[in-house]
């Protein structure tokens, strides 16, 4: 028989038959999944469910194991839903004459020398860039021009254009710069099929060119539904 006092109890799934002060507890003990050991002859503590809190620990951590499987699964899919998804251009205009303008209407300046067009969107014989698909795009653009001699009119304005309608622009008027320079960048949401240029103003003309130096480009930064 074994003696056990109120202090070591310990409640089990199967309540003792006898009152709730054991004093004496013949045959085996019916500790199912408990650890009687731990129980009765070395703490006074919880231990007896350490194997249950075992067996929870273990099935938690197969759980964040699943987890954290399927959550690199979604983000390789994302990866490769959007990994084909490449659209970007660069393109400058070259120096072909001492000055592009003036013009007696406003026109896109034709940036002929590209660097990156990935998804075939920009035009280089129109300077025109159509959107193949529908999502926030980002585009930047630098105007540079430089007068001949010394108090000759700087004399020039160019505006980003969306579908037709001005979302950008830098100029310059003055007769005390002998060279200038401008840039801007914006965010555009774009429909498929929208179109962005860099026009340059009826009346107005870019001279003294240096390749690079004139430049326009786009991206997209991320796709959405029409």
């Amino acid at each position: 028989p074994a003696t056990l006092d109120s202090a070591s109890l310990c409640v089990y799934d199967t309540p003792f038959p006898s009152s709730s002060f054991v004093v004496a507890w013949e045959g085996e003990l019916p500790c199912r999944k408990w650890d009687c050991e731990c129980a009765f002859s070395r703490l006074r503590s919880c231990c007896c469910g350490a194997m249950e809190l075992f067996e929870v620990e273990d099935e938690i951590f197969m759980r964040m194991m699943d987890l954290s499987k399927r959550l690199f699964q979604l983000g390789e899919s994302i990866l490769e839903v959007i990994g084909g998804i490449r659209i970007a251009f660069t393109a400058s205009l070259s120096h072909k004459t001492n000055c592009f303008g003036p013009f007696t209407r406003s026109r896109p300046i034709p940036y002929d020398v590209v660097t990156l067009n990935h998804g075939s969107g920009y035009n280089p014989a129109l300077g025109i860039f159509t959107a193949p698909r529908s999502g926030l795009y980002s585009f930047s653009f630098s105007v540079y021009s430089k007068v001949g001699v010394a108090g000759e009119r700087m004399y020039y304005k160019v505006r980003l254009m969306r579908d037709g309608e001005a979302m950008a622009s830098t100029w310059e008027d003055n007769r005390e710069d002998s060279e200038d320079s401008g840039s801007q960048s914006v965010l555009l949401s774009l429909q498929q099929g929208g179109q962005v240029y860099v026009e340059l103003l009826n009346g107005r003309q870019l001279c003294g060119n240096a390749e690079g130096l004139n430049s326009f480009s786009g991206s997209l930064i991320y796709p959405t539904l029409a």
